[in-house]
């Protein structure tokens, strides 16, 4: 087992001895497999899976409505999913991101058991650890080459908008109340930030 791979698996949401003994020796058809049959979140790192906490009522209204705006946005040219499509960041490495959009519904990437990469991600802050799409992810997406890169954080009501530059992210724009978050990656699109943290 790697160092700090013993830390993957959730207090919340821990693994069964039978799961946990196969740490470190997961195969990524093994993890495939696995998560064909489950509905929790499960990411998978070089040989360890992590079970990833169920995704609130709050969460879920939150992404719903930037899907929602997305959706609108692409038209039948793109193609936008929910969380519970897996992104192979790798081989070893897979992240089942909050939204992942390709701007064309076409795009070789897009595969039917997992994408091959997205054109945008964007990942709704867990508060049961904020670091891992803070700082974990940050790194994943920018290892997959993913150009856009969203954190939504409700704890400060605010969007991140991340880009690619050669191996990392650099920050396009913090849009808090009252602001519009746009993307660099689709001219023109724009998403009020007031409306999407609005309680319905």
């Amino acid at each position: 087992m790697k160092a700090g791979m013993e830390r993957r698996a959730h207090p919340m949401n821990p693994l069964t001895k039978r799961e946990l003994s196969r740490q470190g020796r997961w195969r990524d058809e093994d993890y495939l497999r696995f998560t064909d049959h489950v509905r929790q979140p499960v990411e998978f790192t070089d040989g360890c899976i992590e079970k990833l906490p169920v995704p609130t009522d709050r969460h879920h209204e939150i992404l719903g409505d930037l899907y929602r705006h997305f959706f609108a946005w692409l038209g039948d040219s793109g193609i936008v999913h929910f969380a519970g499509v897996r992104l192979r960041i790798r081989n070893g490495k897979y992240r089942e991101p909050d939204l992942l959009l390709l701007s064309d519904r076409h795009d070789s990437r897009r595969q039917n058991r997992f994408w091959l990469g997205a054109d945008l991600v964007a990942e709704v802050v867990s508060p049961d650890d904020p670091n891992r799409d803070w700082i974990t992810k940050r790194t994943d997406y920018a290892e997959a080459g993913v150009p856009e890169y969203w954190i939504v954080d409700p704890s400060v009501e605010a969007i991140t908008v991340l880009t690619l530059e050669g191996t990392a992210y650099t920050e396009d724009g913090t849009f808090g109340l009252g602001a519009n978050a746009t993307s660099p990656l689709l001219p023109g699109f724009a998403a009020d930030v007031s409306a999407l943290f609005q309680p319905s």
